[in-house]
């Protein structure tokens, strides 16, 4: 795949390349987004905000107690909702992104000194390393994220997509080599 170097069976740290071909699942959009949150500017809002809720849904519910008055039924419902839209958020969102990645087909990623070009089915694009300068390494991914603070733009490499486990270690270093682990 990558360059050899000579008679020691090395890659060529220089002239390497990986390539995936996956077909994203939902689970690794889900990962994805959670990821993300941990750098983000709004993550840690997003992270929080569930426990912020939770803590005071139980305040707000102790009080009408210790009154001896139950809480109005409909506000209960309602708190209870929005708990578990936030609860939830990250695999609601990564099941409607892999709905989406599934019209577009099988996806082929190669991952270079030079940067990143990804195709599918219906399109394909190349971005330099200045596109995405930083990274974070899940167990399941590599998340690939764009430099303004709520890291709005992100490309997800599934260790899934990899011909093998020795591929990973030379991802990882293509992208320590060439942008910033988060």
């Amino acid at each position: 795949m990558g360059g050899e170097s000579v008679g020691d069976g090395i890659p060529d740290a220089a002239g390497d390349t990986v390539e995936l071909m996956y077909r994203p699942v939902a689970a690794d959009f889900t990962a994805a987004l959670r990821a993300r949150h941990k750098v983000g500017r709004l993550g840690w809002l997003q992270r929080w905000a569930p426990y912020v809720v939770g803590v005071g849904f139980v305040a707000w519910a102790a009080l009408f107690v210790a009154r001896g008055e139950s809480p109005p039924v409909g506000w209960t419902v309602g708190l209870l909702l929005a708990l578990a839209v936030l609860l939830l958020s990250p695999w609601l969102s990564g099941r409607q992104l892999q709905r989406l990645s599934d019209a577009q087909g099988v996806f082929r990623a190669t991952v270079t000194e030079d940067g990143l070009t990804l195709a599918n089915d219906t399109s394909s694009s190349s971005l330099t390393w200045a596109a995405l300068p930083r990274y974070l390494e899940t167990p399941r991914l590599f998340v690939l994220l764009s430099a303004d603070p709520n890291a709005t733009g992100f490309t997800v490499l599934p260790k899934h997509g990899l011909p093998d486990r020795a591929s990973a270690d030379r991802l990882r270093g293509i992208l320590d080599r060439n942008i910033t682990r988060c």
